[in-house]
């Protein structure tokens, strides 16, 4: 067995459980995080210089799509260039659980990133649609709507996260849900949102009138998915009370 080999079945091994998880992120964005892991592991790289490098990629095609006019090939390289970043965002944490765990600072960075390129990506995409295309005025509208569903959900889900630490019901509701089957429903379910699948929608991104219906569409589904989250996580809260101590 190779280096390489080795260090994959080790991250394989550790791997944080995946219920629940969106279906790109879950069977596919972990499994390429992997290799990506491995390689930097190998490279004696620190978790840290993944993220960064995660956000070169993801930065690079952002910008891409904001200075660029649209062209068939420009989707296959912004594509390219996000799908690469989001192994890479998968690479940092497996990278940092293989070399015995990860730092506060680190996960402070990783985060920073993501909700930088949250606001960032659809930003780029409001520019594009205002220099480059013909689409009506109003489709501005989409991006603009779009951004602020991904950063209050970012948001909420980090803070409902924290208040179930601090509440003492550390453990996500989607381990228990996915030994009742639960689980693989909610990774369906969460589809719509998983940023992976946005990353992929960009290949079509020189296809203008194509690009604007699917990135409608998912704009649309997240802010579904989110106006129903924010119902259950208020519920959820209702029922928590800080921990004994706390």
């Amino acid at each position: 067995m190779s280096r390489h080999s080795e260090a994959v079945a080790r991250l394989s091994a550790a791997q944080k459980p995946g219920r629940g998880a969106p279906p790109y992120s879950r069977w596919i964005n972990r499994r390429l995080g992997r290799q990506f892991a491995a390689a930097a592991y190998l490279r004696g790289m620190t978790p840290n210089q993944v993220t960064l490098t995660s956000a070169a990629f993801t930065f690079t095609g952002v910008a891409c799509i904001a200075l660029i006019s649209p062209r068939w090939w420009l989707g296959l390289l912004v594509g390219l260039l996000l799908v690469i970043g989001y192994a890479l965002d998968a690479a940092d944490g497996q990278l940092a659980r293989l070399q015995g765990g990860g730092s506060i600072a680190g996960e402070w960075l990783d985060h920073v990133v993501d909700a930088t390129k949250n606001c960032l990506l659809h930003t780029a995409v409001l520019i594009s649609f205002y220099r480059f295309t013909d689409l009506p005025r109003w489709t501005l509208l989409i991006p603009l709507g779009y951004q602020a569903v991904s950063c209050v959900f970012f948001f909420t889900f980090i803070l409902v996260e924290k208040l179930r630490k601090g509440a003492g019901r550390g453990i996500h509701r989607g381990a228990a849900e996915g030994a009742t089957g639960r689980g693989l429903a909610q990774t369906f379910l969460a589809a719509p949102t998983d940023y992976g699948v946005l990353c992929v929608c960009f290949l079509i991104f020189g296809w203008v009138s194509g690009f604007a219906v699917l990135y409608s569409l998912m704009f649309a589904a997240n802010l579904a998915v989110l106006s129903v989250a924010l119902l259950r996580w208020w519920k959820e809260m209702n029922t928590l009370s800080p921990a004994a101590g706390a």
